[in-house]
Formats: structure tokens, sequence, C-alpha cells
């Protein structure tokens, strides 16, 4: 699990980079050519302090997604009926986080490089 510093600081519109063991920030939407320039002049990007006290988990096995031209929504739940047939099958929903299609492709990137990681870690996913 990763240790994140406990001072806030806003994040907004800043992508995470996840590494296994480790979170670095890629860039913001806004300046993404300064952060490419900076990282490529070998100049240390700022430190981000990222405030976990008000963070709470959620296990979740269900995901759908649905997009119009200006956001993506992403809805995470509970299929609880998972391992037994059912004519009416009922999803839990916990969350629904909406982004704009500019963080949905971070993120999107964000994970490919979190899976690709994994599988050569652990064997690939079927």
């Amino acid at each position: 699990m990763n240790r994140l510093a406990k001072n806030p600081a806003p994040l907004s519109n800043e992508a995470a980079d996840v590494e296994m063991g480790k979170v670095t920030v890629a860039a913001d939407s806004g300046n993404a050519a300064h952060a490419q320039s900076q990282t490529k002049s070998g100049e240390t990007p700022p430190p981000v302090r990222l405030n976990t006290a008000n963070l709470k988990s959620t296990y979740c096995n269900v995901c759908n997604a649905t997009s119009t031209r200006e956001e993506v929504v992403l809805n995470f739940g509970t299929n609880h009926n998972w391992d037994r047939p059912q004519r009416d099958l009922e999803i839990e929903l916990h969350h629904r986080i909406v982004l704009s299609p500019f963080a949905a492709k971070r993120l999107r990137d964000l994970m490919t490089k979190l899976i690709d990681e994994h599988e050569r870690r652990y064997g690939e996913l079927h």
C-alpha cells in the first residue's frame, strides 16, 4: 500500500501515474506541454501531497460506463449474486464518478499501465 502524505493540496485536473508501490504525477490537463518539457529537461516536478483524511475504500465487482460529448460516467457497485443464477439480477451501485473526456483518457492510460505491470508480475489476465 502506498504511503501518502496527510498534508492537503489541491489536485484539480492532475492525473496520477501509478506504478506498483508508488504514485507520481503525470501531467495536468492545463499544463501538459509544460509538464512534459519539465520532465524532458530533467527538472523535477513539484511534489504532490495527497490528503487521505477522508479516504474511504469500497469493494466493487461491477463497473459500467456511459458517455456524452461533455462527460464520461462510471458506475461502480457490487453483484452479490454472481455465483447463483437468478432470473432478476440486482446490482447494488455504490459510486458514480463523472469525468471530463480528458480525465477519462488519462484514467484509461493509467489503467493500461497498471494492468500491463500486473500481468508482467503475475501473468496474463483472462
